[in-house]
């Protein structure tokens, strides 16, 4: 069990606390930071828990996650009882700490003092029959509904600009803005293949970007390949300072600064695909069909990519899906896949596991068979139904303006942290689209019953077969792809379901005039 002593205290301010762990845990409550993990500041809380005294829970945090006990797992809202927890009392160890006792504590609001030096004693518990008493195991979770802390450093050197009237530890989605630790010197330019539209745009942006801001400029070798640009010898000189890449073959994790796509929303999803973990910042420009997720005009890019690369634009999160499947190996695989994770002694020999970021939904369906599909959904392992029907979508808030809109759910906010379930034609006309928070673990697997294995599909990508005994485990991700603004993400939204999906468009009612208004 670690010992962390503190370093320094301060009054606890006012924290989001998890809605499941909310009763009688708002006693006393310490804020400090500690030196006690490595060279990273450790912010934590003590709380003793008012009925439940023989538990004292602890909570530390490092950078925008927390840690349990181990201290090998960054675990956002993971909780644990401290070493000491069967003692009486618990005295600071730090010398230093002593003189900066809080008097009171804020988040509490307990107005007993709290005098320095002096020991922490645990309140008397009350007398209470045992049936009255929940077990102190009910409110002891792993994780945190509310979803873990987004990792806010984009690629090798772009991060979120620091709000200092952030409120209650959560910076206002309004107020995103992007910044550089160092100017940016690199670039992903994604190009939609074989759009002979989009062959004078891209080729006006490369020259723009290598000539005039001197940036490195990264292209998939693909697009060189297109006879349209290797043909053409007033590009040659441009080319030749290229960097190419190849899809499953280059980890381009720490070589982009930013990505700017040109096309429409299938550029976006094929650039989240490329980065399983940190995405740099993306850039798009509506050069497609809909889209719906890329804002900006290719009329004025050169000042639009000149204030982005001077930093300070308005940026949005856009969380992603952290997928996990498990498969049983039924013969010898021969597939090569960079998001196979090879399996450790400890784990069985017979299974595999793969895993996935996803932008915009997970689609488990039937496929090829003219069997129902039936699978079994898991909230945070218990069972609370079973899809018999067409198939089930588990959608991010980004994604619930695409397959799972066709399919009858709402439509939510990017900013809105949760998870969208939609059934797909369900068999049951009960069977709604419900919204989940954004901090449950979600599992499908086969039903026994099941007449035929289900499909599954990523952004409607790395399409496989689900057979009995596989499972998809689907989590929040805490690395969301940043998406920039051109006004804000509250308006750039709304022009976006005016423009693309034309909501509420209807041909006005007329105005009554005065005969018809006399004769009511």
């Amino acid at each position: 069990m670690m010992v962390v002593d503190p370093h320094r205290l301060q009054p606890a301010s006012q924290e989001v606390q998890d809605p499941i762990t909310e009763r009688g845990v708002q006693s006393k409550c310490l804020e400090f930071v500690s030196q006690g993990l490595g060279n990273h500041g450790v912010k934590g809380r003590c709380e003793i828990h008012k009925e439940h005294t023989d538990v004292r829970v602890l909570t530390l945090q490092v950078g925008e996650g927390s840690v349990d006990h181990r201290g090998d797992d960054i675990l956002p809202g993971s909780f644990f009882p401290m070493e000491n927890s069967e003692e009486d009392s618990w005295t600071p160890k730090s010398e230093t700490c002593v003189e900066s006792l809080p008097h009171c504590c804020s988040a509490c609001d307990n107005r007993e003092s709290l005098i320095p030096g002096k020991t922490f004693r645990k309140p008397k518990a009350r007398s209470m029959s045992t049936s009255a008493v929940p077990s102190c195991a009910e409110f002891r979770r792993t994780q945190s509904l509310h979803g873990p802390s987004p990792v806010t450093t984009f690629g090798p050197k772009a991060c979120m600009l620091k709000n200092p009237k952030a409120v209650m530890h959560i910076q206002d989605p309004a107020s995103q803005r992007l910044t550089w630790n160092k100017p940016p010197k690199s670039v992903l330019v994604i190009k939609k293949i074989q759009d002979v539209s989009l062959l004078q745009p891209f080729k006006e942006l490369c020259i723009f970007l290598t000539e005039q801001k001197n940036m490195i400029v990264y292209v998939e070798r693909k697009v060189l390949e297109d006879p349209a640009i290797a043909n053409d010898e007033s590009f040659v000189a441009v080319k030749k300072n290229f960097c190419t890449f190849r899809e499953d073959f280059d980890d381009l994790s720490n070589r982009v600064d930013f990505i700017i796509c040109l096309g429409g929303d299938g550029t976006l999803l094929y650039a989240s695909s490329l980065f399983q973990e940190s995405v740099p910042p993306v850039m798009a420009f509506h050069l497609g069909s809909l889209g719906f997720l890329t804002p900006f005009n290719f009329d004025t890019y050169q000042s639009q990519v000149t204030q982005v690369i001077e930093g300070n634009a308005a940026i949005i999160l856009r969380s992603r899906l952290k997928v996990k499947v498990v498969k049983e190996s039924r013969e010898k695989s021969k597939t090569k896949d960079k998001n196979l994770i090879i399996t450790n002694g400890d784990d069985e020999p017979s299974r595999k596991t793969m895993q996935y970021q996803v932008l915009n939904e997970v689609v488990v369906d039937r496929g090829p068979s003219s069997y129902l599909s039936n699978v079994d959904l898991f909230l945070d392992g218990h069972l609370i139904t079973t899809v018999q029907g067409d198939g089930v979508i588990v959608s991010t808030p980004t994604g619930s303006t695409a397959y799972a809109v066709a399919a009858g759910a709402s439509m939510i906010h990017p900013n809105v942290p949760a998870i969208l379930i939609t059934p797909i034609c369900p068999h049951s006309l009960s069977f709604r689209p419900i919204v989940v928070p954004a901090g449950v673990e979600l599992k499908i697997m086969l039903s026994r019953e099941a007449r035929n294995n289900a499909w599954v599909s990523f952004d409607g990508r790395k399409r496989q077969e689900i057979g009995h005994g596989d499972s998809i485990t689907i989590t929040t991700s805490c690395f969301p792809v940043p998406s920039i603004c051109f006004r804000d993400p509250v308006n750039d939204w709304f022009e976006s379901l005016a423009q693309c999906l034309h909501w509420n468009v209807r041909k006005k009612q007329s105005h009554l005039s005065s005969e018809e208004e006399e004769e009511f």
